[in-house]
Protein backbone atom coordinates (compact mmCIF):
# COMPACT_ATOMS: atom_id res chain seq x y z
CA UNK A 1 0.00 0.00 0.00
CA UNK A 2 0.88 3.57 0.95
CA UNK A 3 4.00 3.07 3.03
CA UNK A 4 4.75 6.92 2.34
CA UNK A 5 1.89 8.08 3.63
CA UNK A 6 2.41 6.54 7.38
CA UNK A 7 5.48 8.21 7.71
CA UNK A 8 3.56 11.84 7.28
CA UNK A 9 4.74 14.28 10.07
CA UNK A 10 2.78 16.98 11.68
CA UNK A 11 4.77 19.79 9.60
CA UNK A 12 3.84 17.92 6.06
CA UNK A 13 -0.39 18.03 7.72
CA UNK A 14 -0.36 21.82 7.97
CA UNK A 15 -0.41 23.03 4.82
CA UNK A 16 -3.37 20.57 3.62
CA UNK A 17 -6.79 21.52 3.49
CA UNK A 18 -9.73 19.57 5.25
CA UNK A 19 -10.86 17.76 1.96
CA UNK A 20 -7.16 16.46 1.96
CA UNK A 21 -7.09 15.51 5.40
CA UNK A 22 -10.57 13.70 5.12
CA UNK A 23 -9.85 11.88 2.28
CA UNK A 24 -5.67 11.12 3.78
CA UNK A 25 -7.92 9.89 6.81
CA UNK A 26 -10.15 7.90 5.15
CA UNK A 27 -6.98 5.99 3.41
CA UNK A 28 -5.22 5.29 6.65
CA UNK A 29 -8.34 3.90 7.94
CA UNK A 30 -8.58 1.30 5.10
CA UNK A 31 -5.02 0.98 5.36
CA UNK A 32 -5.39 -0.12 9.01
CA UNK A 33 -8.03 -2.52 8.47
CA UNK A 34 -5.81 -4.13 5.80
CA UNK A 35 -2.78 -4.88 8.11
CA UNK A 36 -5.43 -5.78 10.76
CA UNK A 37 -6.69 -8.85 8.17
CA UNK A 38 -3.46 -9.51 7.79
CA UNK A 39 -1.75 -10.17 10.92
CA UNK A 40 -5.30 -12.02 11.89
CA UNK A 41 -4.28 -13.84 8.77
CA UNK A 42 -0.13 -14.51 9.86
CA UNK A 43 0.63 -12.74 6.78
CA UNK A 44 1.74 -8.85 8.16
CA UNK A 45 5.84 -9.31 8.37
CA UNK A 46 6.22 -5.47 9.86
CA UNK A 47 4.03 -5.17 12.36
CA UNK A 48 5.47 -1.85 13.63
CA UNK A 49 3.46 -0.45 10.59
CA UNK A 50 0.44 -0.40 12.10
CA UNK A 51 1.75 1.77 15.14
CA UNK A 52 2.75 3.37 12.67
CA UNK A 53 -0.32 4.18 10.73
CA UNK A 54 -2.31 4.62 14.27
CA UNK A 55 -0.20 7.17 14.88
CA UNK A 56 -0.22 9.16 12.01
CA UNK A 57 -4.52 8.52 11.98
CA UNK A 58 -3.94 10.45 15.56
CA UNK A 59 -1.84 13.33 13.82
CA UNK A 60 -4.37 13.71 10.86
CA UNK A 61 -7.27 13.61 13.33
CA UNK A 62 -5.01 16.87 15.54
CA UNK A 63 -4.52 19.00 12.31
CA UNK A 64 -8.55 18.75 11.72
CA UNK A 65 -9.58 19.10 15.02
CA UNK A 66 -7.14 22.14 14.91
CA UNK A 67 -8.51 23.87 11.77
CA UNK A 68 -12.41 23.56 13.16
CA UNK A 69 -10.75 25.37 16.38
CA UNK A 70 -8.93 27.94 14.70
CA UNK A 71 -12.22 28.58 12.06
CA UNK A 72 -14.53 28.73 15.21
CA UNK A 73 -12.16 31.35 16.79
CA UNK A 74 -12.65 34.02 13.44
Amino acid sequence: MAKAKATNKAEDLKGKSSDELNAMLLDLRKQQMDMRFQLAGGQLQNTAEIRKVRRTIARVKTMMSQQVAAQAAK
